[in-house]
């Protein structure tokens, strides 16, 4: 398999890319969500609220009403339907009892036909009349305390209390004879506004049962690769403050279809006061197992080898450019084409640390000499290339540099006689810093985008590396609404 640049720039662009995915829906992740981001869920559950609970249809209403001299009036109610519902203040609280939100002043706006009959000794006949109604119902508040638990691996979300009380309602008639019905008719607000207070909680309920369904339903592994997968179940209950709501998915990189052995990591979450400071409505840690466990997968898995047949400078993968340095390369093989096939010889070192995530790679590196079709491995390098990556987001994309700190060769084995490994060191640690990492760096400034996820991006985020974790401290927007800034 060819390979454009030196391998450690694989790497490297691999690490990367797995800090762009880890921080939006893979491997162990913290997420504190705080007061400023609840609301912002709050503001979009009400809004979707808005739209899922309507248009509703209450139960029909009948009632007798007798009226002197006339007698019995029988008074029918239909197809009543809340067609609009509209929220004008409402706030969400989080504390043991679980999620709170309150609703004040919603206004509601409905329709419903209305009939009358009734027969009397004056007249000889039945008397009827019929028409429709608009109603306007005036500060509705709606109150519900919701439960998140971990069941499984899953969240669950269930409805503890709701509860919605009407205050004022005004029913205005058309059709028929309805001025002189209307003072019959406001006899019934009550039992109007008794019919929105049942059904509105009903369907609540049945809103969040479906909520739930889902929750339910969501994967316990998501693969990201035909070789590696993540666990994302969800591990302890989720921690609700006054001030916070926080959540932890206990799921590292295994093998596809295997479960990963979280326990093998240490996974204890330190408290960042970044994002407090910052006043953004979520923070995302992710620790440095996720990294390790991801090189894990692919390193038992041997995918971490290429064999590497172009670099920025060509002359390198050519005896001729080798003669000075290995002169019993270049006389065994004049001019001949060669390939560098690497491999990490071991798991790969990752940590995390203030600003920068540093990274060890042991890597053997075969010469193989191209003669006619046959490929001659001549000699076995040994290297351990040790850099560090910083990382940060801008705009919408996330960015970064890597930077070779040290390097190391040691000769492993040799088909052409012993090598002058100083000055292989030398040509090695040049190529990288005047060749590879310059290209890696040019790829990193132009950025990883950050996708959007359900019609939502990331806005004004910030990445933090402390010790042991990679910190995303963000807001969230609608891609409509990024489109308009």
């Amino acid at each position: 398999m060819a390979s454009s640049i030196f391998p450690s720039a694989v790497l490297f662009l691999l690490t990367f890319s797995y800090i762009h995915v880890q921080s939006h829906e893979e491997g162990y992740i913290a997420a504190e969500i705080s007061n400023k981001g609840l609301e912002f869920l709050k503001d979009l559950l009400i809004e979707k609220a808005e739209s899922s609970l309507v248009p509703l249809e209450l139960p029909r209403i009948e009632k007798s009403i007798k009226i002197p001299v006339i007698g019995s009036v029988q008074i029918v109610l239909s197809k009543i339907t809340v067609e609009r519902i509209h929220v004008t203040s409402s706030t969400m609280k989080t504390g043991d009892n679980g999620i709170v939100i309150d609703v004040s002043g919603a206004t509601a706006n409905l329709t419903m036909n209305w009939k009358y009959s009734y027969r009397t000794w004056l007249l000889p006949i039945s008397v009827s009349d019929k028409g429709n109604a608009t109603i306007q119902v005036e500060g509705m508040e709606v109150g519900l305390t919701l439960s998140l638990k971990t069941t499984e691996g899953s969240l669950k979300l269930s409805l503890l209390e709701c509860g919605c009380y009407v205050n004022d309602i005004s029913i205005k008639l058309n059709g028929g004879a309805s001025w002189l019905y209307q003072g019959l008719l406001d006899a019934f607000e009550g039992k109007i506004g008794s019919a929105v207070e049942d059904a509105v909680p009903k369907k609540i309920k049945d809103a969040i049962v479906k909520l739930d369904a889902l929750l339910q339903s969501l994967p316990k592994e998501v693969p990201v690769t035909n070789i590696a997968a993540l666990n994302v179940t969800f591990v302890n209950d989720p921690e609700l403050t006054e001030s916070s709501l926080d959540l932890e998915i206990d799921g590292l990189f295994s093998a596809k279809h295997q479960s990963a052995l979280s326990s093998h990591y240490n996974r204890l979450l330190q408290d960042s006061s970044s994002c407090k400071e910052a006043d953004k409505m979520v923070k995302i840690s992710l620790h440095e197992d996720v990294l390790k466990s991801a090189s894990s997968v692919y390193f038992e898995a041997r995918k971490m080898q290429w064999i590497v047949d172009k670099v920025p400078d060509q002359s390198l993968l050519n005896t001729a450019g080798w003669r000075f340095i290995i002169p019993k390369l270049y006389k065994m093989y004049p001019n001949h084409d060669m390939n560098l096939n690497l491999s990490v010889s071991s798991l790969p070192v990752i940590k995390v640390g203030k600003q920068q995530i540093k990274a060890k790679v042991p890597l053997d590196v075969v010469i193989d000499v191209l003669d006619v079709e046959e490929v001659i491995p001549v000699a076995c390098i040994s290297t351990v290339i040790s850099t560090s990556l910083s990382a940060e987001i801008s705009g919408n994309a996330l960015t970064g540099s890597v930077k070779l700190n040290d390097l190391t060769v040691s000769l492993k084995w040799s088909k052409i006689g012993d090598l002058h490994m100083h000055l292989i060191q030398t040509v090695l640690s040049t190529t990288l810093r005047t060749l590879v990492l310059p290209y890696i760096n040019l790829k990193l400034s132009r950025g990883f985008h950050i996708p959007d996820f359900h019609g939502y991006e990331l806005q004004d985020a910030q990445i933090l590396c402390t010790d042991s974790w990679i910190v995303i401290c963000s807001n969230v927007a609608s891609v409509n609404q990024l489109s308009l800034i």
